[in-house]
């Protein structure tokens, strides 16, 4: 058994009658928590399913998914994250290709369109979640699996769906080994936590507004229910809802993020409601320092932002609230520094040699939560590391634009833009073109009673803080940019608002 399961099992029997999930206003008790891991368990163990084997499970922030989820990784299973968040043809289409021996989602995503008929064509088992934290039950019909499934992935802890950032998402398998000792990684920065303390409840609420669809949001989930501590999710993001709960429970650390960062002070949230906050975490995309500047102007309150990826199996650099309190203002876009256990540099991207602090590469990592022994695990993250271990991403070194043989970094440009005193955000993608290769092109969203600038200033502003390769060839002013579950710019779609554009023009 691992410590998760060993926690998470103890919890479980402390108090049962205690409140653990607040959901919409409404409370649910560690019994009726544990009641449904059981009943999910029971009719896992009816199919014969065990250890290593791969369980498919449609994630969302709602108590009964969350029990499906919390039930495999600490029976020892492989649990395959699904995001029903998808639109219908992509969700049959994700499906179509896992060939899972069970899945577990509610009653509501299972009548979504050609669900029930490509798990059937797959020969899967169904395991549906009928109301709130209402128990498991199979669905009729679907009480086996076939023989044409792939039924077991050992040593295989998480099937973790990345963001799809750059494109279509990947499902990324995180070692078991690996998994495990990050999370008791991530327990030892418990400030009241012993090594190899029992399963207790501690008082407080953590908030969990981030998807677990992400790696990020699964971590804050599973660390929050295994600590012991009651926790408010939140389905999705809104101000409102996160506001709402931020006064409700005045906890002292709550997280957003970056997206959720700009919205929160664009909502201009009275600073007495926040008053029970020490700090903020962020993390999931890169924070403009601007954002981090306002929020201890105004609310005095710390932005405390990590850096980690799926195939990370989490966080591996951050900022500590000691660290925050004595270089913030001296490390303007900094991530922190590498946790316990990281090491890091910057190599060369061609040559692979290592540079000298303070000067810019590519960044390569090692630690033992990557399973892969001594080596370096290459990054696609342009980063500098500086003199007192700071490091900095400056950008995806993948998603270079290459126009006319010279190379021009997305972030680079969004970083200038989102300088221009009407602009809160933007987003630069490259687009075909059939003299230079390609060109960027920038979506821009507006602050709060901005003046639309014209194409042509905006041109011209690029022209005072850019190269002239870098000045983007066509802005679009939006409301907003197509994202991924974690809030992220959904770059495929977001090169969609220009084709499209561009192909109605025409």
């Amino acid at each position: 058994m691992s410590v998760f399961s060993d926690l998470l099992n103890g919890v479980l029997t402390i108090d049962p009658s205690a409140e653990v999930i607040d959901y919409q206003g409404r409370w649910y008790s560690w019994r009726q928590l544990g009641d449904t891991i059981a009943e999910i368990r029971t009719l896992l163990a009816t199919l014969g399913l065990g250890k290593d084997a791969r369980v498919g499970v449609m994630v969302k922030n709602r108590p009964s998914p969350f029990a499906a989820v919390l039930t495999a990784v600490a029976d020892g299973m492989t649990m395959v994250s699904i995001n029903p968040l998808l639109p219908d043809d992509r969700l049959v289409k994700d499906l179509e290709g896992l060939d899972l021996p069970v899945v577990i989602a509610e009653q509501a995503d299972l009548d979504r369109p050609g669900i029930l008929e490509v798990l059937k064509a797959a020969g899967t088992a169904v395991i549906e979640l009928p109301g709130i934290l209402g128990g498991a039950r199979f669905r009729p019909g679907f009480e086996r699996f076939s023989d044409q499934v792939k039924e077991t992935e050992p040593g295989i802890i998480v099937e973790m769906l990345t963001s799809g950032t750059t494109g279509k998402p990947k499902r990324i398998p995180l070692q078991r080994a690996a998994f495990d000792k990050s999370f008791e990684g991530a327990l030892s920065y418990e400030k009241d936590r012993k090594p190899g303390e029992a399963a207790k409840l501690r008082p407080g609420t953590t908030i969990l507004s981030n998807p677990m669809t992400h790696i990020g949001g699964l971590w804050g989930a599973l660390t929050c229910i295994a600590g012991g501590r009651k926790a408010c999710l939140l389905e999705k993001f809104s101000v409102a809802s996160w506001h709402d709960a931020i006064k409700r429970h005045k906890p002292k650390v709550a997280g957003a993020v970056p997206a959720g960062l700009r919205m929160i002070l664009d909502a201009n949230i009275p600073k007495e409601d926040l008053s029970s906050l020490v700090a903020i975490r962020t993390g999931a995309a890169p924070l403009d320092f601007e954002v981090t500047k306002e929020f201890m102007e105004r609310y005095n309150l710390p932005v405390l932002q990590n850096y980690g990826a799926t195939e990370f199996s989490g966080a591996v650099a951050g900022w500590a609230l000691k660290d925050f309190h004595q270089f913030w203002d001296k490390k303007p876009g900094s991530v922190g520094r590498f946790q316990p256990g990281v090491k890091g540099r910057v190599v060369d991207p061609d040559t692979g040699e290592e540079k000298a602090l303070g000067e810019e590469g590519v960044l390569e990592m090692k630690a033992a939560q990557f399973g892969l022994g001594d080596a370096w695990l290459r990054t696609t993250d342009r980063a500098i590391i500086d003199t007192d271990g700071f490091l900095f991403i400056k950008g995806r070194a993948d998603l270079a634009i290459i126009r006319g043989g010279f190379k021009v970094h997305p972030d680079d440009v969004n970083k200038t833009y989102e300088s221009h005193p009407a602009i809160r955000e933007a987003v630069t993608v490259g687009i075909e073109d059939r003299r230079l290769g390609a060109v960027p092109m920038t979506a821009v969203m507006l602050k709060d009673g901005a003046e639309a600038p014209s194409e042509a200033e905006l041109k011209e502003y690029g022209r005072e803080h850019l190269m002239p390769y870098q000045v983007p060839v066509k802005f679009l002013i939006v409301d907003d940019v197509p994202r991924t579950p974690s809030m992220k710019p959904a770059l495929p779609q977001v090169r969609d608002l220009f084709t499209s554009d561009a192909a109605g023009a025409a």
